[in-house]
């Protein structure tokens, strides 16, 4: 592979116990009903922030419900968890080839959890759901990702642990690569390549 795009939460990450309590704080503060993780997580696949918290609160969302979900976040950043052996394996492949990160989360959410795990640095291009039009399963993003690393998304992979992960690699053209160790991971969904560890990724730039 010229170049590997990951996704975030449930690859790189463990957020349980920060962005759905976050989520959670913002509906609450934007005068918005109780909800929980689960409904949050449900969630997910809406899309960006801004459109998970519009169906959390019931009315559209604003700039300042999407400010306020940041804050809440920020402040509990400091709980996500790094799954063992990813820090290693960013340090390793990323002075091999161009790294890049695509999540569904946004941009900013993608700075503050990626910052406060100490893995920001390790990534040419991040790119959150915010700055495409579809989420996944769509391609967009990987094929942005992709572009803006300066990589065909032919010769590129893209690593996730969701179904939806693994068919926006797919219809980009990229390889879709299973991280079997995160928590959405499905055995079942199409995958070319399933990583039961991180270290296993390095054969991919060998």
């Amino acid at each position: 592979m010229a170049g590997i795009v990951f996704d975030m939460d449930g690859t790189l990450i463990e957020s349980h116990r920060v962005v759905p309590a976050a989520y959670r704080a913002a509906v609450l503060d934007g005068g918005g009903p109780p909800r929980s993780d689960a409904e949050v997580i449900a969630g997910y696949r809406l899309g960006a922030p801004v459109d998970l918290l519009t169906h959390l609160l019931g009315r559209p969302a604003t700039e300042a419900d999407l400010t306020c979900y940041h804050e809440h976040l920020a402040a509990r950043a400091e709980h996500i968890t790094v799954y063992p052996g990813v820090a290693q394996l960013l340090a390793e492949v990323a002075g091999r080839v161009p790294v890049g990160l695509f999540t569904g989360a946004s941009h900013r959410s993608a700075e503050i959890l990626l910052g406060s795990a100490g893995l920001l640095g390790h990534f040419r291009v991040v790119l959150g759901g915010d700055q495409v039009t579809r989420p996944k399963p769509a391609p967009d993003g990987v094929e942005l990702a992709c572009r803006r690393l300066g990589v065909a998304p032919t010769r590129a992979a893209y690593v996730g642990d969701s179904p939806l992960d693994l068919r926006a690699a797919r219809d980009s053209g990229a390889l879709a690569v299973a991280a079997a160790w995160g928590h959405m991971h499905d055995p079942t969904a199409p995958a070319d390549v399933t990583a039961d560890h991180p270290a296993d990724l390095l054969a991919l730039t060998a």
